[in-house]
C-alpha cells in the first residue's frame, strides 16, 4: 500500500524544530499545498528477491552500456541521458536514502573509516547498520521513467571488510507501488561484489504501466556487511525499441497525444518561441547534454522575461470537459543558475475575447539531469485558441525540451477503503505516560536532563477525556527537562511499532515552563517520521501554569521509525511534561453522539393544524412529510471558469445553497494594475449565483499576507496607500451593496500585517468600520487558518478571541468569525474545543474555506464526515463553506469530491449522503383535534394529503411550509 503522511500542519512548520527536521515555512492558508512526506521503503513481502518479475540482462550486444576506466570504475563523461540525480554523490546523500539503516559518504577528504579498503576510490557511499539483507540505499525516480520505455541499470558496488568472505552478492532491485495499494519488486541485476574493487550490477528494465511510485535501491550483503556505492547510472536506451509495436508508440506519436512532432524528430515544426526563439539541437555543452527519448531535442534561447519559453498551438486538439494528462522531460542550461522551477501553463482564450491561463505543471528542474514534468488539467469551455507552453526559470537560463505527452487521461481504479485490524480505539499507545516506573521509556532528545517531578494535574486533559477509553487518573507525576541547550530538547520515546496505518491518532498532554522564562514560549508535541516532522499540537505559554495540548495526526505510509519529542522552548528554559497520550479515535462512536446534539439545535417539535369545510372527514386522513430544502448554509467556493462547464454548475446548483468567489473579488484580481478595473467575472458569477437563489459571501476585500498584495500597491508611500485603501472599499461596496451577506474585510491578520505595518493598528478597525458605514446590511468577518487544529500557536483559539475583542474594543463592528477550516487529520474533540472557546463571544461561527485530504477517497469522506458533524451539532456554528469540490479547480490536491469529468467519489458520496440524512421525513395520519405533529430539521416542507370529496372520494392535495429557527414547538396552519 502507498505509505503517506497527512500532515496536521501541513507546510507551516514550527519555528523550534531540530535541525535534521527542519522544513520551510509559508504564512498563506489560501491555497495550502499538500505535504506528502518522503519515507523509506517497506519490507520485502516475502524476502529478498521476492516476487520478483524481471531477470538480468544476459546479453549486452544490443545495449550501450556507460564506458569503464581501466581499473573498473565509471566515467562520468557519457552520463547526460541518466535519469539518477546525484549519481556519482558528488552532492553528498542528496536525494538518496537509507532504507531502515544509515548511511555516510565517504571523500577524497574525510578519513577513511576501519575495514574500507584504499583500493576504493572516493567518493561512494557506505550504508551501515545493516540488519537485514533488503537494506540499502534508495532513490525515488517516480517522475523520471515513463511506461514502455526500457532502461538500462549499470550500478558500481563494493562491501566492506566485514563479510565472511570476501565477496558478497549484491542487487538491484526495483520497488513499484500502484494505486490498488498493491506492491511489486522488480529485480533487475546481481553481482559479486568485493572488498578490493568496485564490481558491476547491470541489467534492463521496462514498465508496462505507471505505477504510482517506483523506488529503484541496491541491496543484498548479508547482515552486518556494509554495502558500498560508488555511481549508479539509469539510461533510457531509446523509445525506437517500441516503434514495432504501434500501441506503445501511440504514447509518443499515435492518436492519443495531441501533441505534434512530440521528440522533434521533424525538427521545429509544430514549435515556437514564445517571447523569444528556439533552437533544435543533437547535444549541448560539448556532448554531456544528450537527448533522452530520441535523437534531438528543443531549446529555448535569449529568454529576457520568466514567462518566455517553448510552446505548441493545441487548438481543435483539445477538447472539452475531458481531463488530460501532461508529460514532459525537461531541464534548464546557462546564466550560471544550476536549479530553477520550470512551470507548463495552458493559454485558453474564449469565443468572447476572455483569456485564461491554467496552471498544468510544475517541477524543480537542474542543469546536469533530465527530470520529468507532470501534471493534469481540464478545459471547461470551448477554446477559440489553445496553447501549451513552458516557462519559469529566471531571464537568461534557457527551458530545454525533449519530449512532451499531452493525452486523455486514463480513469483512476475503483478505490478501495484501507483495512484495519484490531483497532485499539482509545489505548494510549505511550509507554509509562503516568511516570509510575520513573522514565523508563523515556529519553532526552539532546544532552538534555530528564527527572521526575511532582504536583501536575490529576485530570486528564477535556479534550482527551471524552475520547480515551479506559484509563487509570494522572499520577501528578511529571517530566522535567532541564539543561536545555537547544529549542528541540526535550523527552522522547520510539512508537513506530504501535501505530496502525490510516487510524486517526489524538495527542494530549499537560505542558509547563518554568517560571523563568522571560517571554512567552512556544512548544510543541512532535512526531519525526522517518526523518520528516509531523506537527501533534502547538500552544503558547506565557505564564508558569499548566496548559492543555492537543492536536492529532495520521500515517498512511508504512514508516521505519517514528519518535514523538516535545520540543519548543528556547535554550535554557525548563519544560514540564505530565500524562501524554496518544491515542486512535473512534470515529463512529463520536458521530453516534453528534447525531443526538444534532437533533437537539437543528430540529424543531411541529404542529401542523389542519382544517378544511368538513374538518370531521380528516380525521385518519394519510398525511406524508417531505423536507425538500434543509436552511442550514451549505456553500462552496466557485470561480469564472466554472461557468462554462454546465456540469460543474449543475452539481454546484443541486447541492449548495451558499458561494465564495475563489479569486474574483479579490483586490490582485479586481485591479491587478492601477485603475485598470476588472469586476466582469465577479459580475458573472453574481449572476449565476443569483439566477440559483445562491446567497454569497465577500471574499475578501483586503488580505493581510504581503505575497497576496499586487506590486503596484506594494510600492505606494504611506500616504497614497491610505488613499488607494479608501478607494478600495468605496469602490467595492458602493457597486455591490446589499448584493453580498458577508464580507472578509481583512483576511489572515492573525498571520499577515502589510497594511497594519504601513498604516498604523488603527487601519484594521478602520476597514471594518468604513465597511460598516458603505453596505450596513453585510455582516463583517474575520478569517482566518489553523483556529480549529490546536497546531498553530499563532492563531490558537485564544488568540483568535483576544484579536476579535482588541477589533470591537477600537470600534470595529465584527459581526462574525470565520474559520478557514484547511485541516488534516480533524478529531472532533480538538475541533469542539476550539469551537467552545470561540463560542463565548455569542457571534456567528462559520467555516469559510473547509477543505480535507487524503490519497484515499474513504478515509478522506471519513475527515468530511468528521467536520461536517461536528458544525452542524455546534449551536454556534451557522454555515460551512467548502473550498470547491471538483478535481483540478481546487488549490489543494487530493480534496475534491467530484473526479474531472464527473464522477462523483467517495468523499462526494458522503457529502451527499450527509445532505440527505439532514432532510426530513415523516408520515402518519391526521387525529381527532385536527393535527399531525413530527419533529424535524429547519427548512422547507413539502405535505401530501388525501382528502376525500364527493367525486372521486378522495383526492390528493399539496402543500408546502417552512420550519423556522426557534424555541418551543411551532403550529402551522393548512387549509385543505
Amino acid at each position: 500500500m502507498r505509505r503517506l503522511l497527512n500532515l496536521c500542519f501541513k507546510n507551516r512548520v514550527f519555528n523550534k524544530t531540530p535541525p535534521h527536521l527542519e522544513t520551510s515555512s509559508i504564512d498563506i492558508m489560501e491555497k495550502p499545498p499538500t505535504s506528502n512526506a518522503h519515507e523509506e521503503d517497506t519490507l520485502h513481502p516475502q524476502g529478498l528477491g521476492a516476487n520478483m518479475e524481471a531477470q538480468p540482462s544476459t546479453s549486452n550486444a544490443d545495449i550501450s552500456l556507460p564506458s569503464e576506466s581501466p581499473n573498473n570504475e565509471p566515467m562520468d563523461s557519457h552520463y547526460s541521458n541518466n535519469i539518477i540525480i546525484n549519481h556519482d554523490f558528488s552532492g553528498g546523500l542528496h536525494l538518496w536514502h537509507p532504507n531502515s539503516c544509515e548511511a555516510f559518504l565517504v571523500s577524497q577528504e574525510t578519513t577513511r573509516p576501519k575495514g574500507l579498503s584504499d583500493k576504493l576510490s572516493a567518493p561512494f557511499a557506505v550504508i551501515t547498520k545493516r540488519k537485514q539483507q533488503w537494506q540499502g540505499l534508495e532513490q525515488d525516480i517516480t517522475d523520471r521513467v515513463s511506461p514502455f520505455s526500457v532502461y538500462n541499470v549499470c550500478a558500481f558496488v563494493g562491501i566492506s571488510s566485514g563479510a565472511s568472505g570476501n565477496q558478497e552478492h549484491v542487487l538491484a532491485t526495483l520497488k513499484l507501488e500502484f494505486e490498488d495499494n498493491s506492491v511489486r519488486y522488480l529485480f533487475i541485476g546481481r553481482t559479486c561484489a568485493s572488498t578490493e574493487n568496485w564490481e558491476k550490477v547491470e541489467g534492463t528494465f521496462s514498465l508496462s504501466a505507471m505505477p504510482r511510485r517506483v523506488v529503484f535501491y541496491v541491496e543484498g550483503p548479508s547482515p552486518g556487511v556494509d554495502l558500498l556505492v560508488k555511481s549508479v547510472v539509469i539510461s533510457c536506451i531509446s523509445f525506437s525499441q517500441c516503434e514495432s509495436d504501434k500501441q506503445k508508440c501511440a504514447l509518443f506519436d499515435g492518436e492519443e497525444n495531441i501533441i505534434q512532432n512530440p521528440r522533434f524528430e521533424d525538427g521545429l515544426n509544430n514549435w515556437s518561441g514564445r517571447g523569444c526563439k528556439i533552437a533544435l539541437h543533437d547535444s549541448m555543452s560539448d556532448g554531456n547534454i544528450l537527448p533522452v527519448s530520441g535523437k534531438f531535442f528543443g531549446s529555448t534561447e535569449n529568454r529576457t522575461d520568466y514567462w518566455n519559453g517553448i510552446q505548441q498551438d493545441i487548438t481543435g486538439r483539445v477538447k472539452r470537459k475531458l481531463a488530460y494528462d501532461f508529460i514532459a522531460t525537461v531541464r534548464i542550461f546557462g546564466n550560471n543558475i544550476s536549479t530553477a522551477n520550470v512551470k507548463a501553463t495552458l493559454y485558453i482564450q474564449t469565443a468572447d475575447l476572455r483569456e485564461q491561463y491554467i496552471g498544468v505543471a510544475s517541477v524543480q528542474a537542474t542543469d546536469k539531469d533530465w527530470v520529468q514534468l507532470k501534471g493534469k488539467f481540464l478545459v471547461n469551455g470551448s477554446p477559440s485558441r489553445a496553447v501549451i507552453f513552458l516557462e519559469g526559470p529566471p531571464p537568461g537560463t534557457d527551458i530545454l525540451l525533449d519530449n512532451l505527452i499531452v493525452k486523455r487521461a486514463a480513469k483512476a481504479p475503483p478505490a478501495s477503503p484501507p483495512v484495519v485490524e484490531n483497532a485499539a480505539f482509545g489505548v494510549n499507545v505511550i509507554a509509562n505516560s503516568n511516570l509510575n516506573d520513573g522514565t523508563n521509556g523515556w529519553f532526552p532528545l539532546g544532552n538534555c536532563n530528564l527527572s521526575v517531578g511532582n504536583g501536575s494535574p490529576h485530570i486528564l486533559p477535556p479534550m482527551a477525556k471524552d475520547s480515551l477509553g479506559a484509563h487509570e487518573p494522572l499520577s501528578g507525576s511529571y517530566i522535567l527537562v532541564t539543561n536545555r541547550t537547544q529549542t528541540w530538547m526535550g523527552p522522547a520515546q520510539m512508537i513506530t511499532e504501535k501505530l496502525k496505518l490510516y487510524l486517526t491518532y489524538q495527542v494530549s498532554a499537560w505542558i509547563r515552563v518554568a517560571n523563568h522564562a522571560s517571554k512567552p514560549q512556544n512548544i510543541n508535541i512532535a512526531l519525526g517520521v522517518d526523518g520528516q516532522w509531523v506537527n501533534g499540537g502547538q500552544i503558547e505559554s506565557s505564564d508558569d501554569k499548566w496548559h492543555e495540548i492537543g492536536g492529532s495526526f495520521r500515517i498512511e505510509k508504512q514508516p521505519t521509525k517514528v519518535m514523538v519529542y516535545v520540543q519548543g522552548p528556547e535554550a535554557g528554559v525548563d519544560l514540564m511534561v505530565a500524562g501524554l497520550q496518544i491515542f486512535p479515535v473512534d470515529r463512529r462512536a463520536r458521530f453516534r453522539q453528534l447525531k443526538k446534539e444534532t437533533d437537539l439545535i437543528r430540529k424543531r417539535d411541529v404542529i401542523l393544524k389542519f382544517s378544511s369545510s368538513d374538518s370531521a372527514t380528516l380525521v385518519g386522513t394519510s398525511v406524508k412529510i417531505r423536507q425538500t430544502q434543509n436552511t442550514f448554509p451549505f456553500g462552496t467556493c466557485i470561480n469564472r471558469s466554472n461557468i462554462d462547464n454546465e456540469d460543474i454548475v449543475d452539481f454546484f446548483a443541486k447541492n449548495f445553497n451558499w458561494a465564495v468567489f475563489e479569486n474574483e473579488l479579490k483586490w490582485y484580481w479586481t485591479e491587478p494594475q492601477k485603475g485598470n478595473l476588472n469586476y466582469k467575472d465577479a459580475d458573472d458569477l453574481l449572476s449565476l449565483c443569483a439566477n440559483h437563489n445562491i446567497q454569497l459571501r465577500g471574499h475578501c476585500i483586503f488580505w493581510e499576507a504581503e505575497s497576496s498584495v499586487q506590486s503596484w500597491i506594494r510600492n505606494l508611500n504611506k500616504d497614497d496607500l491610505t488613499s488607494a485603501v479608501e478607494n478600495r472599499l468605496a469602490g467595492l461596496l458602493t457597486r455591490y451593496s446589499g448584493k453580498f451577506k458577508h464580507y472578509d474585510v481583512n483576511n489572515e491578520m492573525l498571520h499577515g500585517s502589510f497594511y497594519q505595518d504601513r498604516l498604523g493598528k488603527d487601519i484594521r478597525a478602520h476597514m471594518f468600520k468604513t465597511a460598516n458605514q458603505l453596505d450596513p446590511t453585510a455582516t463583517l468577518f474575520v478569517n482566518d487558518y489553523n483556529i480549529e487544529d490546536g497546531c498553530d500557536a499563532r492563531s490558537s483559539p485564544e488568540k483568535y478571541i483576544e484579536h476579535i475583542l482588541d477589533l470591537r474594543a477600537q470600534g470595529g463592528p465584527v459581526g462574525g468569525i470565520g474559520v478557514q477550516g484547511h485541516i488534516n487529520s480533524p478529531v472532533g474533540p480538538v475541533v469542539r474545543s476550539a469551537l467552545d472557546n470561540l463560542g463565548v463571544l455569542g457571534l456567528p461561527i462559520w467555516f469559510t474555506e473547509l477543505d480535507v485530504s487524503s490519497d484515499n477517497e474513504f478515509v478522506r469522506a471519513d475527515d468530511l464526515e468528521v467536520m461536517l458533524r461536528e458544525s452542524f451539532a455546534h449551536p454556534a456554528v451557522e454555515g460551512v463553506v467548502l473550498w470547491g469540490f471538483w478535481e483540478l479547480f481546487m488549490s489543494r490536491d487530493n480534496a475534491y469530491l467530484v473526479n474531472a469529468e464527473g464522477d462523483l467519489n467517495e468523499a462526494g458520496k458522503r457529502y451527499v449522503a450527509l445532505k440527505q440524512e439532514w432532510l426530513s421525513r415523516a408520515r402518519g395520519r391526521i387525529d381527532e383535534q385536527g393535527k399531525f405533529e413530527f419533529r424535524g430539521f429547519y427548512g422547507v416542507y413539502e405535505v401530501e394529503v388525501e382528502v376525500a370529496n364527493d367525486v372521486s372520494k378522495e383526492k390528493m392535495v399539496k402543500a408546502s411550509f417552512v420550519v423556522d429557527k426557534g424555541e418551543g414547538p411551532i403550529v402551522i396552519s393548512i387549509n385543505l
